[in-house]
């Protein structure tokens, strides 16, 4: 048996020891080095580009612009984005090639034999701009006369996509309801802060493809957007994938892959056929690649005096930045998220996205999750404490049960656990019983705190995500298995697939998985990943989805190599895609439809100290509960638990990227602060629930976003327990801790005179 057990990694030792080589190693010693130009205009159009002082810079072998790209357009959802904003584009279907509406729009590609070259190169470009109007957030986008930063969508605003929700009947739902609660959630930017920037090495290989090796979450988008830039067939391009240091979706959309397929097109045109070497600096990384959406969502939510949800009404803004990424798609989650996993008979929810002149929001773990269930768990936690009701009481008496219809107005896929989850969690936690006493808290390592200054608090949120794609988009996992061996049995197997190892461990829980499939020993399995020019397409490292995926197209392939087998073939070779149940786009005016096959469940109680004359605070315990169908490898999953647990933490505590006049302020981890080792919770309590989903492969679900999603609300619900105050935006920096609180007591204060 190799399902359910906890192998070392065949990855552990030389990342370790520093010998597997990622993408910004991988540069050969006759490389050239590209630097890739931003515009640094968050809104400006390109009247002129005079390349000629930068191609005479000592050492700059060529210079790329708009002008070299046959179709000058990409994305990912949408063709909203110019490959190289320039005058001298073509190709771009729809939108004004000419224009910047973002810092980091790309402009140029400098190569030359040197980084340094390269370096002053960019820098002796010639541009001239006009700037236009900034847009620099939601309600300056909205305001009535703001330019259209896309009127190619045909649209009179910059707010887009639009999703609704009418279910029931609203009034009857306000008529029944004895309490309501009603509050304006701000939720944040927040930078994916992976240990890898962006970096990668292009080529023509020995078949004539552009070849690309880089890090990325999904070889064959990669390879159809860089193909559809470079106006070439997707089997003249080959995408491979190094090591990579972390991804959580900041690798999901494009960053220098576009840029170095079409430098190597070019220069082998021009009889260069050296590589091509690109790395981003962690400032060209934080300024150049997306975020996680900031927004603004309002809640309204009704419940009968026995704490029966009766009614709720959202409305749900995501800025989309400069361009859409994967706004629409991240909108849609929030859109569904932001009902809960709870029975909600009547419900109006009104959902948009709105381009600004900023960074452009787009995928990162939870994908919407976090920003709509942040809404709707502070008002649960606001409707328990104004009902007087326990808040693990008020999520049971109404959390969704197989057979329920979700929010969307159709049933839930079978396996729905929300109860077993809330109740495992609540347990776990002797949610309860008093709460433990902590160590003595010192928020400056040298100054204890004031013992009258402390507070203790803990707090409680619940929700689900779904796994794999959504709205009807193209799903699919593609693998082979070849089956080595005598006449026989098989003695060992070699797998084939496409799925990016962004760091979760996918490729060991897939060589787990084929070995289970096929009775053999794991260490018999050879894996040979993430190369278009071998592997088929596996959909991305993304939506809680790989696991689950890959694992049915390993239980397919494995059968039909089984088969193959008994007919005699040596090697015995097995392909299979896997296609799960279909999805549906939501009607446009109910929001009904089926909008996903498979959902986890997941339940997080936190407790926190919390001392009230500094605005510190630190997080106890956090227990996190997850129902995850079956645990491939039990030890990496508990390691995906703990690790989203200390990335929400940075993302509800600490991390506050700031935007000003359409630029990041703080693109540097000595001014955007992810959590130390010393800043993380005292205790993560990962608690595993395996109660199989009727679709995965052994029963398994997706988990990896599960355990992010549900922190914020938890924490912030422990803060108000210990504090009294709510907080319904963060990050819980110090000074907006000691701010709230200051403004709590005078409104107190206001409410006595």
């Amino acid at each position: 048996m190799s399902v359910g057990q906890s192998p070392v990694r065949q990855d552990a030792l030389p990342k370790a020891d520093g010998s597997i080589e990622y993408a910004g190693d991988a540069a050969p010693d006759d490389a050239l080095y590209a630097v890739i130009v931003f515009s640094n205009k968050p809104h400006a159009r390109m009247l002129r580009l005079s390349t000629d002082a930068a191609r005479a810079v000592d050492g700059v072998v060529d210079v790329i612009t708009a002008a070299d790209a046959p179709v000058n357009e990409y994305g990912l959802t949408m063709l909203d984005q110019p490959a190289l904003v320039g005058v001298g584009h073509t190709g771009v279907a729809a939108v004004d090639g000419a224009i910047s509406r973002w810092e980091a729009d790309q402009i140029a590609i400098v190569v030359a034999e040197t980084k340094a070259a390269a370096t002053a190169g960019a820098a002796a470009l010639d541009v001239e701009w006009e700037d236009l109007p900034l847009l620099d957030s939601i309600d300056e986008a909205l305001a009535p006369g703001a330019p259209l930063l896309h009127p190619e969508n045909g649209l009179p605003t910059n707010a887009y996509h639009p999703l609704k929700i009418r279910k029931g009947d609203m009034d009857a739902g306000w008529g029944q309801a004895d309490t309501v609660v009603e509050g304006t959630y701000t939720v944040p930017h927040q930078e994916h802060a992976y240990l890898q920037p962006e970096a990668g090495t292009s080529y023509i290989d020995d078949e004539g493809r552009v070849t690309i090796e880089v890090g990325g979450q999904w070889t064959s988008e990669d390879r159809e957007q860089v193909a559809h830039v470079l106006g070439l067939p997707d089997e003249r391009v080959r995408i491979i994938y190094k090591a990579i240091g972390g991804a959580f979706g900041g690798k999901e959309d494009m960053s220098v892959q576009i840029a170095l397929g079409l430098a190597a097109m070019r220069l082998a045109e021009r009889g260069e056929h050296r590589p091509i070497h690109c790395r981003w600096s962690r400032e060209e990384s934080i300024v150049g690649h997306h975020k996680r959406h900031r927004g603004r969502i309002h809640v309204r939510l009704g419940a009968t005096s026995d704490g029966l949800i009766t009614a709720l009404e959202a409305d749900v803004t995501l800025d989309a930045g400069a361009y859409n990424y994967t706004s629409n798609k991240v909108l849609g989650n929030a859109h569904l998220s932001v009902g809960g996993a709870y029975r909600v008979p009547n419900a109006r929810i009104d959902s948009r996205a709105v381009y600004t002149t900023t960074v452009p929001g787009g995928a990162f773990r939870g994908f919407g999750g976090p920003q709509g269930t942040f809404a709707i768990e502070s008002s649960m936690n606001k409707l328990a404490e104004a009902l007087d009701m326990d808040p693990v009481e008020l999520r049971l008496r109404n959390a969704v049960v197989d057979g329920d219809e979700g929010i969307t107005q159709v049933v839930l896929p079978e396996g729905v656990t929300a109860v077993e989850v809330i109740t495992a969690c609540a347990e776990r936690a002797a949610f309860d019983q008093p709460m433990r006493d902590a160590a003595p808290f010192a928020p400056i390592a040298t100054l204890p705190a004031e013992p009258a200054a402390i507070r203790r608090g803990r707090g409680f949120a619940s929700g689900f995500k779904n796994i794999g794609f959504s709205f009807g988009f193209p799903e699919r996992c593609e693998a082979e298995i070849h089956l080595h061996g005598d006449d026989d049995e098989p003695t060992s197997a070699d797998l084939f697939h496409g799925g990016a190892e962004v760091g979760q461990g996918a490729h060991l829980a897939m060589r787990q998985m084929t070995a289970e499939a096929t009775g053999l020993p794991l260490d018999e399995i050879r894996g040979y990943f993430s190369d278009t020019a071998t592997t088929g397409d596996p959909g991305s490292a993304s939506a809680s989805r790989l696991t689950f995926m890959s694992g049915n197209s390993i239980l397919g392939a494995a059968e039909e190599a089984e088969k193959a087998w008994r007919e005699g073939d040596r090697p015995a070779v097995g392909r299979f895609r896997y296609t799960p149940p279909p999805t549906e786009t939501l009607d446009e005016d109910t929001g009904r439809g089926d909008p996903n096959f498979s959902y986890g469940y997941m339940a997080q109680a936190v407790e926190v100290t919390v001392d009230v004359g500094t605005g510190h605070i630190r997080v106890d315990r956090a227990v996190s509960t997850h129902d995850v169908g079956k645990a491939i490898n039990p030890r990496m999953l508990q390691g995906q638990i703990e690790g989203a647990v200390v990335q929400a933490h940075g993302y509800v505590l600490s991390e506050d990227l700031q935007v000003r006049d359409g630029f990041i302020t703080n693109p540097r981890f000595s001014a955007y602060l992810v959590p130390g080792i010393g800043d993380i919770p005292t205790v993560v309590d990962s608690q595993i629930l395996e109660l199989a989903d009727p679709l995965g492969p052994f029963g398994a679900r997706g988990v990896a976003e599960m355990p992010f999603i549900t922190y914020a609300p938890a924490v912030i619900a422990a803060v108000h327990d210990a504090t009294g105050v709510w907080f319904d935006e963060f990050p819980l920096t110090p000074s907006r801790v000691l701010a709230g609180l200051a403004k709590a007591e005078d409104e107190a204060s206001d409410a006595l005179n």
